[in-house]
């Protein structure tokens, strides 16, 4: 049987600051993200099977991610969990309630290696996670491959 990769996308919007940073993205900001996962592995085969032919239910797929990434950020600000972070995590807790504390940076790349840990602890067995692809703007985004991580 063939080995098939499929990919999914999904939008989320959210704010961050990069704390530190020396440049513009150090102010709270946010972006339009559109997230693409690729997973991939052989299609059902089992001709009794109501899945026969497909690799993975894009439902179920869909539902693990937004579990483990888009529900979790969308409409959130992100920031790293630090020392200087507090003040500005008690001043904001008050009036947000969807702040997300990070233990790195929330840049793009570092996002992505988050992204593919959780993915990769929630993915079926038979299942592999192949990229994933993190558009920050429409023409800025940051890949992660596999391949280049294992």
């Amino acid at each position: 049987m063939s080995i098939i990769r499929l990919t999914k996308e999904f939008t989320f919007e959210a704010a961050h600051m990069l704390e530190g940073y020396d440049g513009l993205c150090r102010e709270i900001h946010g972006h339009s993200y559109k997230l693409f996962v690729t997973v991939k592995g052989e299609p059902e085969s089992d001709s009794s099977s109501p899945k026969l032919g497909m690799v993975m239910d894009f439902g179920d797929l869909k539902r693990i991610v937004n579990e483990q990434i888009v529900g979790r950020l969308d409409h959130s600000f992100m920031m790293r969990n630090t020392l200087a972070a507090e003040d500005i995590l008690n001043q904001l807790s008050y009036r947000f309630a969807k702040i997300v504390l990070t233990d790195y940076q929330p840049t793009c790349e570092n996002m992505l290696s988050d992204f593919a840990e959780r993915l990769l602890g929630a993915l079926p067995e038979n299942i592999e996670l192949c990229s994933l692809r993190l558009h920050e703007t429409a023409s800025s985004y940051a890949e992660w491959h596999a391949s280049d991580n294992f």
